[in-house]
């Protein structure tokens, strides 16, 4: 609350911090944004500098107030991200002690590690990674989700989460929902906050999703990727090896042509195709007829061309959207309808192709 008094002491103490660019306060100048403190004297507040010279005093200056146990800081611009992590960016601004690990070492607990891609968006994506996550889980396998689309997090929505995550010993403590553990940029800053990042920061707060999140022992890690193929799918497969990617495509040949864009880049990293998903392949009415409002057959034809396997179509299930916006995914809240069991297969066929 704005009157509580530890914020109130907090505040207080960060306006004692100058920023160097103007000789002002980082209060004055509008650089701390959602500062908030839990009953536990967790405090944390995004800093609109990447300079580890002021976001380290800062955080000195926050850690010093009396009642504040720990301090999370997030960082949100992009300017010296560089040198605030030794050479890799650190967006999240979390400060250790130790060095940061290597994504790749810090996962080293996750046995298999899934991207669920697309070569553009608004093909339903998210809304097959969160469900695929939740439909592994319900097989007893022990599961993550990672929300590595960094312009666009949806995992919040999906998963109905709004706390910010507790960090322990240096590192964020993953949601857990669902039976799943879950973790997204969107939890670490403002809902309504656009992000202008560069590559360089993106890069960086997808090494830090692996290697500043205490993920444990994972049978699997589904990591939902940004739109697209760039700086965040080679990070991905650059981290740590990736066990294969799902590739998430409509029908209709201006996705389809994306989609081969995708399947051709994870396969320069040496990154196995699991195969392609057709979302929203059909609208089924009440008779039983199908409508293919985006065509029919596409992404199946597609990964028969690029000799990709083919996981199934998805049709259109309103009840689906409902779910999703409510913040609950189908495989949880209704397990026997026809999207739950379609998922629940997909789940099985994608589980085929690791090693739990």
């Amino acid at each position: 609350m704005p009157n509580d008094p530890l914020i109130m002491r907090v505040r207080a103490a960060l306006a004692a911090v100058k920023n160097p660019a103007s000789g002002r306060s980082i209060i004055a100048d509008g650089l701390v944004q959602g500062l908030s403190a839990s009953p536990a004297g967790v405090v944390r507040f995004t800093l609109e500098s990447a300079s580890p010279e002021l976001s380290r005093a800062a955080t000195k200056a926050a850690e010093a107030v009396e009642g504040a146990e720990r301090v999370v800081v997030v960082a949100t611009a992009h300017k010296g991200a560089q040198e605030a992590a030794g050479g890799h960016s650190n967006p999240m601004g979390l400060q250790k002690k130790q060095r940061i690990e290597d994504a790749g070492d810090a996962l080293s607990g996750v046995r298999n590690i899934i991207a669920v891609a697309s070569g553009k968006g608004g093909v339903g994506k998210s809304t097959v990674a969160a469900n695929l996550a939740v439909a592994l889980a319900k097989r007893g396998l022990k599961v993550g989700l990672m929300d590595a689309d960094i312009y666009g997090p949806s995992l919040p929505i999906l998963f109905g989460l709004t706390k910010r995550p507790e960090t322990r010993d240096g590192k964020l403590i993953p949601a857990e929902a669902f039976g799943v553990k879950a973790m997204s940029i969107g939890l670490l800053v403002e809902p309504e906050r656009a992000l202008a990042w560069r590559g360089p920061m993106v890069m960086g707060a997808i090494r830090q999703l692996m290697s500043d999140v205490d993920w444990g022992t994972l049978d699997v890690l589904v990591i939902d990727t940004p739109p697209g193929t760039g700086d965040a799918h080679l990070t991905l497969a650059q981290s740590k090896k990736l066990t294969g990617a799902v590739i998430v495509s409509t029908p209709q040949e201006l996705a389809l042509a994306d989609v081969r864009r995708g399947i051709e880049l994870f396969r320069k990293v040496d990154t196995p195709i699991l195969g392609v998903v057709e979302n929203m392949a059909w609208l089924e009415g009440a008779n039983g007829a199908r409508t293919y409002l985006f065509g029919e057959g596409g992404a199946e034809r597609a990964a028969k061309e690029l000799g990709a396997p083919f996981l199934g179509a998805l049709p259109i299930y309103p009840d689906l959207r409902e779910a999703s916006d409510a913040g609950t995914p189908i495989v949880a809240s209704a397990p026997d309808s026809p999207a739950a069991k379609a998922f629940t297969s997909l789940a099985e066929r994608v589980a085929s192709t690791f090693t739990a």
